[in-house]
C-alpha cells in the first residue's frame, strides 16, 4: 500500500463540519466543491498553504512524499478548489488530481516519453528541478523566496567526495568569492569586495567559516577542509552581523555535511591519480559508511579521506618540492531520544601539511634559487553537538561546539632578518594556536501568518601568536609573544511578514555585548589591555515575489568587527576601533523554463574604521585601523538549458573597493583595497549525452580574474591577477559505478595568482605565485 503526506490526519480524514453531514448529503458537496467559491490563503510556504487551502475547504489533500517548502503565493477571490491548487503548484513541477468528491492528490508531473531520433540518442527529459533550500539564514527557506544574495554549490555526485575539492574550487563558481593563494592552508577568504589585508595578522576574518551549526574560526586563515561527503556549500554574501555577529562584515562560507541516516546503509569509495606538468604525481583515497544501529533510532557516519597533492616548484636541487598531503577524518552519531527529538554529534579532524613554499622571483617561472624548505602545518580538530525538535509547534535547535586548530609556518630567514639582532639567523617560526567555541539556543515558529526566529549565541575565541628567529648554532629569539581572547554574547531575532501584492517584509537585529583581551610579553613584562563593546546589528528586506518563480528584493545589512589594543614588540599601545560596515543591496532572482535561472544584484557598502593587518620594515605584522572605505559592485550569473542535452553558464562580477578616509599616516598612491580583483569573469558549456551503457556529461568552463592589488603602502604594493582559469570536466555514470576525468589549466597559463610568499625578503625583492601547471586527473567512484 502507497503512503501518502495528508494535510489533514490522514488520507481518510476530512473536516468534522464534512463528517457530519453525512453519506445522504454528498450531492450537496459535490456541488459545492464543484462551484466557485472565495479563497484566502496567505501562508508562505507550499505545505502550509495546501494545509491552509484543505482546512478552509474542508477537504482532503494528499501527497506522494513530503512537498518541499517552496514559497507559495497567496491566494484571495472566488475560485474552485481545482483552481487553488493549479494556481498554488504553479512552477512546483507538481499537479494536483481529484480523486473524489472531496479528496484531492497531489504527484510530481510526470516525465514526457519522447522516442529518440536514430540518428541521434536524445538524453532523458529532465524531471522538475529540486528546490534549493538554504539553511545559512538559520531556517530553512527556498532560494527562489530568499531576499539576500546566497551562492549554493551542490556535491551530490559522488566523484564530489574526492578529497581534491576544497574553498579554491568553490571560489571558482560564486561570483564575488576571492581567495589568496599563498599556499593550502595559508590563504584567506573575502566576499564583495570586504578584502582589509593580504596579510595574515591578528584581526579577525571578514568572512565566517561555518561547518554546520558550529564557526570553526575567528581568526584563523581559511582551513582549507576537504568538502568530503559534504552535500552543499552556502555563500551568504554581505553583512550577517544580524544572524552571526561579530565578524562576519562579508558574508558566511558554509558548509553542510550529509546527516547520519537513520533507516538506509550504505558504502562508497573514491580514489583518484594526477599528474601536473612540470611536476610529480599525486593520489586521493576517501571512504564514507553509513551505519544504522537501531533502524529509525541511531546510526553512525564514518568519513575518511587521504591525498598527496604533488608539487610543482622546484628549488635549487629539490624538485617538486611543494607537496602538500592531507588527512581526515570526521565521526557523526545520530539519536532519537523520543519521536519528534534529534541528537546530532560529531567529530572531525583534518591534517595538513605543506611542505614548501610556492612563490618564485621571476614571472612565469617555477623555479627559484636554493634556499631553505618553507614547511606549512594546518591542523584542526572539531567537536559539535546538536539537539532538534519540537515543542509546542516550536522548532527548537540547541547546539555546542569547540574547535581547536594550530597553523605552523616556517620562513627562510637568510635574508631580511638582520634587524632582530640574532648572528647569523637561518629560519623564522611562526607558531599560532586558536580555540574556538560556539554556543546557540534557537527558536523558530510561526504566529498569526508571519515567521519568526529567535536566539541566544555565546562565543569565545582564544588566539596565540609565538613568533621567534633561529640561527645555525640553535640559538633562539623571541620577536613577537602575543595572547588575545575574545568573547561575544547576544541575542537576536528575525520576523517575516507577508504583506499585500505578494510583499514581504523581513526585519532582525542582534543586540550583542563583546570584549576583547589582549597580552603581550615585552622584554619588562606582560602588558594587558581590554576593551568592551555593546550595540545592536539591524537588518531589513523588502521582497515582491508575484510568482514561484520571481523574486525582487531590496536589503540593507549591518555587522561590526571587534577593536581592542594593539601592542606592539617596542611596547607602543595603539587603540584600535571597532570596524562597522553597513550595505544596501538590490536583487533580482528568477527560474527559468526547463531548470534555468538568473540572478542579478547590485550593492553599496559603506565601510567605517577599516581594520587592516599591515607589513612593518622588520618583515612582521600588526594591525591598524586604515581608514573609512566605500564599496560598490554589481554581479549576476545565468543558467540557461540549450536543445539537445547542452547547458550554457555565465557569471560576472565587478567591484570597485576604495579608501574614502586614509588614516594609515602615508600618502596613498592607490587607494583600492587589496586583493579584490576589479572585475571578473566566467562561463561553462555543459553537454550531458549517452556514452554506451554510461550516463555521462562533459563540462569546459573558463574564468577570467581581472587585476588587483597587493598592498595599500606603496613601497610594497605588487600587482597581481589578470589571468584565465580554464578547465574540463568528463563524468560517466552506471548503476553504482561513476569515473571521471578532469583537466586543469588546458591554456597552460602561468599568471600571478599571488605577489606574496616570505614577508622578510619581501621589501627586498619582488615575489610571484604561477598558476598551478596543467593537471590531468583521473577519478572512480564506486557505492554500495
Amino acid at each position: 500500500m502507497r503512503r501518502y503526506g495528508i494535510w489533514s490526519s490522514s488520507w481518510v480524514c476530512v473536516s468534522a463540519a464534512v463528517l457530519a453531514l453525512g453519506a445522504s448529503n454528498s450531492a450537496e458537496v459535490q456541488a459545492r466543491d464543484a462551484a466557485r467559491r472565495t479563497v484566502h490563503v496567505t501562508a508562505e510556504s507550499l505545505p502550509e498553504a495546501i494545509a491552509e487551502l484543505a482546512r478552509e475547504a474542508h477537504v482532503s489533500i494528499g501527497t506522494d512524499g513530503p512537498l518541499p517548502p517552496l514559497r507559495a503565493p497567496h491566494l484571495h477571490g472566488e475560485m474552485t478548489i481545482g483552481e487553488a491548487l493549479a494556481r498554488l503548484l504553479t512552477g512546483s513541477g507538481y499537479v494536483a488530481h481529484e480523486v473524489s468528491e472531496t479528496a484531492w492528490r497531489i504527484e510530481l508531473i510526470p516525465r514526457p516519453s519522447v522516442a529518440p531520433s536514430p540518428a541521434e540518442p536524445t538524453p532523458p527529459p529532465q524531471a522538475p528541478p529540486d528546490p534549493i533550500i538554504v539553511t545559512a539564514t538559520k531556517q530553512p527557506l527556498d532560494l527562489l523566496s530568499l531576499p539576500a544574495a546566497v551562492s549554493v554549490v551542490r556535491l551530490t555526485e559522488r566523484l564530489n567526495r574526492a578529497s581534491q575539492n576544497a574553498s579554491a574550487s568553490v571560489a571558482s563558481r560564486v561570483e564575488g568569492l576571492a581567495i589568496t593563494s599563498l599556499g593550502p592552508g595559508r590563504n584567506r577568504l573575502f566576499l564583495r569586495g570586504v578584502a582589509d589585508s593580504a596579510f595574515s595578522g591578528e584581526s579577525q576574518s571578514t568572512v565566517a567559516v561555518v561547518l554546520d551549526e558550529a564557526r570553526l574560526t575567528y581568526a584563523a586563515p581559511d582551513p582549507d577542509i576537504r568538502l568530503v561527503d559534504m552535500e552543499r556549500v552556502e555563500v551568504l554574501k554581505g553583512p550577517q552581523g544580524s544572524l552571526y555577529g561579530t565578524g562576519a562584515l562579508g558574508g558566511i562560507y558554509r558548509m553542510v555535511s550529509h546527516p547520519a541516516d537513520l533507516a538506509n546503509s550504505s558504502f562508497s569509495v573514491t580514489t583518484s591519480g594526477s599528474k601536473v606538468a612540470h611536476g610529480g604525481t599525486g593520489y586521493s583515497l576517501s571512504a564514507v559508511a553509513n551505519l544504522p544501529l537501531a533502524t529509525g533510532t541511531a546510526a553512525l557516519r564514518l568519513v575518511g579521506y587521504t591525498t598527496e597533492e604533488p608539487g610543482w616548484i622546484d628549488t635549487g636541487n629539490r624538485n617538486d618540492s611543494n607537496g602538500t598531503h592531507v588527512s581526515g577524518i570526521r565521526a557523526q552519531a545520530a539519536l532519537v531520544p523520543i519521536e519528534g527529538w534529534r541528537l546530532d554529534i560529531t567529530g572531525f579532524g583534518q591534517w595538513l601539511e605543506s611542505r614548501d613554499s610556492r612563490y618564485v622571483y621571476a614571472p612565469r617561472s617555477y623555479t627559484r634559487d636554493q634556499q631553505l624548505p618553507e614547511p606549512h602545518d594546518n591542523d584542526l580538530t572539531h567537536i559539535a553537538g546538536r539537539l532538534t525538535g519540537e515543542l509546542g509547534g516550536v522548532d527548537v535547535m540547541l547546539a555546542s561546539a569547540i574547535t581547536w586548530h594550530t597553523v605552523n609556518d616556517t620562513l627562510d630567514a637568510t635574508v631580511g632578518a638582520e634587524s632582530f639582532g640574532l648572528a647569523d639567523p637561518q629560519v623564522l617560526t611562526d607558531d599560532r594556536r586558536y580555540r574556538t567555541s560556539d554556543s546557540e539556543l534557537r527558536l523558530r515558529g510561526r504566529l498569526a501568518g508571519a515567521s519568526w526566529l529567535m536566539g541566544l549565541t555565546h562565543l569565545d575565541a582564544r588566539q596565540s601568536i609565538a613568533v621567534a628567529l633561529q640561527s645555525q648554532t640553535g640559538a633562539e629569539l623571541p620577536v613577537n609573544d602575543d595572547r588575545r581572547d575574545s568573547h561575544d554574547s547576544a541575542a537576536y531575532f528575525n520576523l517575516t511578514v507577508p504583506l499585500a501584492h505578494a510583499l514581504s517584509i523581513d526585519g532582525g537585529a542582534r543586540l550583542f555585548l563583546s570584549s576583547v583581551r589582549e597580552t603581550r610579553l615585552l622584554p619588562e613584562g606582560l602588558v594587558t589591555r581590554k576593551q568592551d563593546k555593546a550595540g545592536v546589528t539591524p537588518s531589513l528586506a523588502l521582497a515582491w515575489q508575484p510568482n514561484s518563480r520571481r523574486l525582487i528584493y531590496l536589503r540593507y545589512g549591518s555587522a561590526f568587527r571587534q577593536g581592542g589594543t594593539d601592542i606592539t614588540p617596542s611596547g607602543a599601545i595603539d587603540n584600535l576601533r571597532s570596524d562597522e560596515l553597513a550595505s544596501i543591496e538590490a536583487g533580482w532572482r528568477e527560474s527559468l523554463a526547463g531548470g534555468g535561472h538568473v540572478e542579478l544584484s547590485a550593492w553599496y557598502s559603506r565601510w567605517d574604521n577599516v581594520q587592516s593587518d599591515v607589513l612593518l620594515d622588520n618583515g612582521l605584522v600588526e594591525t591598524t585601523n586604515a581608514g573609512d572605505a566605500v564599496i560598490l559592485g554589481i554581479e549576476g550569473h545565468a543558467e540557461v538549458p540549450i536543445a539537445g542535452g547542452w547547458r550554457l553558464e555565465g557569471g560576472a562580477n565587478a567591484t570597485s573597493a576604495r579608501l574614502t578616509r586614509n588614516a594609515l599616516g602615508f600618502k596613498l598612491k592607490d587607494t583600492r583595497l587589496p586583493v579584490v580583483p576589479e572585475y571578473t569573469l566566467r562561463t561553462a558549456l555543459r553537454r550531458d549525452f549517452k556514452l554506451g551503457a554510461f550516463d555521462a556529461w562533459a563540462r569546459l568552463s573558463l574564468r577570467y580574474i581581472g587585476p588587483a592589488r597587493m598592498s595599500f603602502d606603496p613601497a610594497i604594493d605588487r600587482g597581481m591577477g589578470d589571468l584565465v582559469e580554464s578547465a574540463l570536466e568528463m563524468r560517466m555514470k552506471r548503476n553504482r559505478w561513476e569515473l571521471g576525468l578532469s583537466v586543469q589549466n588546458l591554456l597552460n597559463d602561468k599568471g600571478n595568482v599571488f605577489a606574496f610568499g616570505n614577508a622578510l625578503r619581501y621589501r627586498l625583492t619582488r615575489q610571484f605565485s604561477p598558476q598551478q601547471p596543467p593537471t590531468i586527473l583521473f577519478s572512480a567512484a564506486m557505492a554500495m
